[in-house]
């Protein structure tokens, strides 16, 4: 590991790469449907997580009320969500094993800040910190600001994240896309799961490097 810094920064997304997010959507969901009288098909909007939660409800609710019932799902979604959610395999020992080796491990969602935390603290899942409310390109900001030189993620939009940022983009196959999608997409690593990550980690601190 001496070719590395030891300031180097990991980013990590959120849904579908350290948490499977689906029950708790789920369930919010069906909850927000109740709450609002409005028809939401729950298991067809947990095969598309990964965008704003404001790109899902546009499918279910008139454009002038979106902002109105994001607040209420973002109010609602503590209560029931969080304990419903659990971590993906080999989360909390991926963002352990980057701690472990004198590096900073940063999450980087475009989940609603405060409930990324939440998630986090329950799950016992410490990251150094924690930015949310960010969507694919938007991330490189966060990612630029912590001086990331890596971002793990699941989605197209987390490979664009990476490239927007100039980090290498390591992606699971845990969330709507496939392995060999996410090597079409342009990401540089693809693993399984998160399993994986600390053996590749490894390798990637103990590479030369220019």
């Amino acid at each position: 590991m001496a070719h590395m810094a030891p300031s180097l920064t990991v980013g990590f997304d959120l849904d579908m790469t350290l948490i499977d997010s689906r029950p708790g959507i789920h369930a919010c969901y069906q909850a927000l449907s109740e709450r609002t009288g409005t028809y939401i098909d729950a298991d067809l909007a947990i095969t598309r997580l990964g965008p704003p939660l404001e790109e899902e409800l546009i499918n279910w609710f008139p454009a002038e009320q979106i902002a109105t019932i994001a607040d209420l799902y973002r109010e609602m979604y503590p209560s029931i969500a969080i304990t419903a959610t659990p971590a993906l395999p080999g989360a909390a020992e991926a963002v352990a094993a980057v701690r472990a080796a004198g590096c900073r491990a940063i999450v980087v969602t475009a989940k609603y800040e405060p409930n990324a935390k939440l998630h986090l603290e329950h799950l016992g899942i410490q990251p150094d910190a924690v930015i949310g409310n960010l969507w694919a390109e938007q991330k490189a900001a966060a990612l630029r600001e912590h001086d990331a030189a890596v971002y793990v993620g699941d989605h197209e939009g987390d490979v664009r994240a990476a490239r927007a940022a100039g980090t290498l983009s390591v992606t699971v196959a845990t969330g709507p896309f496939s392995a060999e999608q996410l090597g079409a997409l342009g990401a540089d690593v693809v693993l399984t799961d998160l399993t994986g990550f600390p053996g590749w980690l490894t390798g990637y601190l103990e590479a030369p490097r220019a």
